[in-house]
């Protein structure tokens, strides 16, 4: 048994959706979420921009003693995972490696995914995928505009559809019905996906594939936390005016939101975090 905190991080509200899959696998579960609302978006910074907020973001997730680290974050996983798994001791768990599992799991043969355009560039969906199932067809779709859009409260208003409406085109042409949502931000629009997309679709959450293998590893691992009392205590690393209102949206409940002071783009030469 092990009473810590699971740890979550990700650019923004995203991983909140992320956060809401794991709240329900595993509800004893403590929880510590940390929003980089600083450094967002992450979908258009360089692979060693990524790198280094990930690798303050795991620092102040373990200084905050958690057990093990989840990256809610499509960007981040994609760039920066190898790299913070190698230099941390503490379990870091990402987006994709579930989610290419599921998909092996189920047998499928072709799969679209939409992601930021960093993720997309990296190629990282794709080569895992071949990885583990080298005769599957991939279609990508950058869809850069998403993140900054959910971030703003706007998922929903027309300028949301119609940059879905431009998404979708690709897979709506090839009637691609299995199709990865491979930004924590997505599974927000995922009623406006299925209505552009116009056919049965089974849009992947990755909230769900990181949950369950989560749910499983903590077993594994004796992690499990078995008391009934839970904590939850979301950081921000900048106040966002939207966050309150969408995260209440994803978790259906008010949330107390604290700063993380001090936090800075060279936090590795000088380490100073304060908490509200």
């Amino acid at each position: 048994m092990n009473n810590k905190a699971i740890g979550i991080f990700d650019s923004g509200v995203g991983g909140l959706t992320v956060l809401a899959e794991i709240r329900k696998n595993l509800p004893n579960e403590n929880i510590i979420y940390l929003g980089d609302t600083k450094n967002f978006p992450y979908g258009n910074k360089t692979k060693e921009q990524i790198i280094e907020f990930s690798i303050q973001n795991v620092e102040t997730l373990i200084q905050k003693g958690v057990k093990v680290i989840v990256i809610a974050c499509g960007t981040a996983t994609s760039q920066a995972i190898e790299e913070l798994q190698s230099k941390f001791e503490i379990p870091i768990i990402g987006i994709i490696e579930p989610t290419v599992q599921y998909i092996q799991s189920q047998n499928y043969k072709e799969i679209g995914v939409i992601a930021t355009q960093g993720t997309i560039r990296s190629g990282a969906w794709e080569q895992k995928l071949k990885q583990s199932i080298p005769e599957i067809k991939v279609t990508n779709k950058a869809c850069p505009m998403l993140a900054e859009i959910a971030e703003e409260g706007k998922a929903q208003s027309e300028q949301g559809r119609k940059v879905i409406k431009e998404y979708m085109e690709p897979f709506k042409e090839r009637n691609i019905d299995k199709i990865i949502l491979g930004c924590t931000h997505y599974p927000i629009y995922e009623k406006i996906i299925r209505e552009e997309l116009g056919y049965e679709v089974e849009l992947i959450n990755t909230g769900v594939t990181v949950s369950k293998y989560l749910q499983k590893y903590l077993k594994d691992k004796g992690l499990e936390n078995q008391e009934k009392s839970k904590n939850e205590k979301i950081f921000l690393t900048k106040p966002e005016k939207h966050f309150k209102e969408i995260a209440k949206n994803i978790l259906d409940e008010n949330l107390d939101i604290q700063a993380i002071w001090g936090y800075n783009n060279n936090m590795r030469l000088r380490r100073k975090y304060v908490f509200d």
